[in-house]
């Protein structure tokens, strides 16, 4: 649940005044979605400081158009220690470095900018790079599973920045979503989104012949338009749903960046079918409810307050084994069935085709 809204006690150290936030951004877009709660929290803390955001050049694209955000840059996946000391020199010892991701390549990153205090969660060895260590959810002391929006916000707790209550926020480009409704069929049908891919691994995704038939049934019974939101690296994916379909879908913008044509994609949307991966969040961050298709991973770090729709689960000895590749038989996404995923669906469309009584 979001936290307390009340203004926090700051811990020792913690700045009174900043000119100078460095935000160092998730590496996933269903991360970064989650962290957009903490930009309007460092912004009532200090008013007058200038935020940067450094991360992939994909998750700035995400956050781009957040009123919060002062200014973006972009860092290298996985850089060497000369790239590292390069890039870091470029922020020139910020007041207050958020260091979101859970590397110790992040936190030292983070030390290397100068940055005075350094605030993050105490794991991976790298305690002494962060100035406000802030203790991981443990459970009979293991570290367990928590909602990624609330551990975001926890990482300020030492400096007394509370959840504004406003939950998952992201902005589309008004023109990029304009040509993406013009994109769409004339008809009165809903707009329904399929995300059948999952970056983490295969154990991820639902077989993509279950999205075909979802998506024909819907279009079939209830006039909905369909739109395929894929991604770099899932090509056989999105093949593999429209050789099944027989159905026409829309694609996001052909020519519009990657990542800006998708926020105007699913800003679109009516609703959203989809496995636990970036999309779903985006989908949260635009009010667009989501039936989400979960198998391996635990939901405590995804499912969380803000979400509108369902979560199809099915509880399997196996899981949730936080595994990219099944060691089974994928009985966890194979076990929910086409027929109850439109049957949920249902429940969230805003019309019914002619064909429904």
């Amino acid at each position: 649940m979001p936290r307390d809204s009340q203004p926090q006690e700051a811990a020792p150290g913690a700045p009174s005044h900043a000119r100078d936030i460095l935000v160092l951004a998730p590496n996933w877009l269903g991360d970064a979605a989650m962290a957009t709660p903490i930009f309007p929290a460092l912004r009532r803390r200090y008013p007058s400081a200038r935020i940067t955001v450094a991360g992939r050049s994909a998750i700035c694209a995400l956050l781009d158009g957040l009123p919060e955000i002062d200014r973006f840059e972009t860092l290298p996946p996985r850089p060497g220690l000369g790239a590292m000391i390069r890039a870091a020199w470029r922020f020139r010892k910020p007041d207050i470095a958020v260091i979101l991701p859970h590397s110790f390549r992040a936190a030292l990153f983070a030390r290397l900018t100068g940055a005075r205090v350094r605030l993050g969660v105490d794991r991976g060895g790298r305690r002494l790079l962060l100035t406000h260590p802030v203790a991981p959810q443990r459970v009979n002391g293991r570290i367990t599973p928590v909602y990624m929006t609330e551990e975001y916000l926890g990482v300020l707790g030492p400096i007394g920045a509370p959840d504004p209550g406003g939950g998952l926020t992201l902005r589309a480009d008004p023109r990029l979503l304009a040509d993406m409704v013009e994109q769409l069929p004339r008809s009165e049908g809903p707009v329904v989104g399929f995300a059948p891919g999952a970056a983490f691994g295969p154990s991820k995704r639902w077989p993509a012949e279950r999205y075909a038939a979802v998506a024909r049934r819907l279009a079939q019974e209830w006039d909905a338009r369909l739109v395929l939101l894929t991604g770099p690296g899932e090509e056989d994916t999105r093949r593999a749903v429209l050789d099944a379909a027989d159905v026409p879908f829309v694609e996001p913008l052909p020519g519009a960046p990657g990542v800006a044509a998708l926020k105007a994609a699913i800003a679109s949307l009516d609703l959203l079918i989809g496995n636990d991966s970036g999309p779903r969040h985006v989908a949260v961050a635009f009010g667009v409810p989501v039936v989400c298709i979960m198998g391996p991973t635990w939901p405590a770090y995804s499912c969380g307050p803000y979400e509108r729709g369902a979560v199809l689960r099915k509880e399997v000895y196996c899981g949730p084994c936080q595994q990219p590749h099944c060691a089974t038989d994928h009985r966890c996404m194979t076990r929910v069935t086409v027929d109850e995923v439109v049957e949920v669906a249902a429940r969230w469309l805003p019309t019914r085709g002619p064909g429904v009584s």
